[in-house]
């Protein structure tokens, strides 16, 4: 329960005590006239802190199911999130494998160029 249903039940509690106690001291009526105003008023109390008590139930129970779809809401979009991140990577790994299969062909073609290069210089001189 949140602090405002405690906080009006407890005063609702309290205050009927002190209410009771006030009306037992300074009523004009009989023993039993009294026990039977003390049991209507326990009665409707009863009442009123069940009202109160199943209306904090519900609107727990609305907040509860708002925050659950409320993260279902962010866990769709988390998981959309992530395989476009994984898409993405993916992509940039494939690019990147492209890449340097380019560049290594490229290394080894200039490799192979300067060895001729040498080999013909070399050639040349001896």
């Amino acid at each position: 329960m949140s602090n405002r249903t405690t906080d009006f039940l407890a005063g609702l509690l309290i205050g009927g005590l002190i209410g009771a106690a006030a009306g037992i001291l300074y009523a004009p009526k009989s023993g039993k006239e009294t026990r039977e105003d003390i049991g209507r008023k326990t009665e409707e109390w009863m009442a009123k802190a069940k009202d109160e008590y199943e209306a904090a139930v519900e609107r727990s129970k609305k907040i509860y199911d708002a925050t659950v779809s409320r993260l279902k809401s962010i866990e769709d979009a988390a998981r959309e999130k992530a395989g476009d991140v994984e898409g993405k990577v993916s992509e940039l790994a494939a690019q990147g494998k492209a890449s340097l299969q380019d560049n290594t062909g490229r290394l080894k073609r200039a490799i192979d160029a300067g060895v001729e290069a040498f080999k013909e210089e070399k050639g040349k001189t001896a």
